[in-house]
């Protein structure tokens, strides 16, 4: 399973796993709208410690994610990003998104 969800009272965590590529990020993004839906939550948290590999489809993952959660005026937070991945994040500029926190920041 490419998601692992946690809901805890009005915060949402999906601990992603894997490789996100066009056919894992297509699971990955249903089973997080619709812990989303079920939830309400006012807060996401993608956690990105057990990625391997992310092309441009995780960018569309976080950025779709991003857009379902402002509905609600909710927040995203990314954690435990690789070095690569918080370099890639933030040269998509999703720093103005979400906080992206990489592997062992606070």
């Amino acid at each position: 399973m490419p998601v692992k969800i946690d809901v805890n009272g009005e915060l949402v965590t999906a601990y992603l796993e894997g490789e996100i590529d066009h056919h894992s990020a297509r699971v990955m993004r249903n089973d997080i709208d619709s812990a989303i839906e079920r939830n309400m939550p006012s807060m996401l948290i993608l956690d990105f410690r057990d990625i391997s590999f992310m092309d441009s489809s995780g960018i569309g993952l976080v950025m779709g994610r991003y857009k379902n959660l402002k509905k609600n005026n909710a927040e995203l937070h990314i954690t435990n990003t690789s070095p690569q991945i918080y370099k890639v994040m933030k040269l998509a500029g999703l720093e103005r998104l979400a906080k992206i926190d990489k592997v062992g920041s606070k």
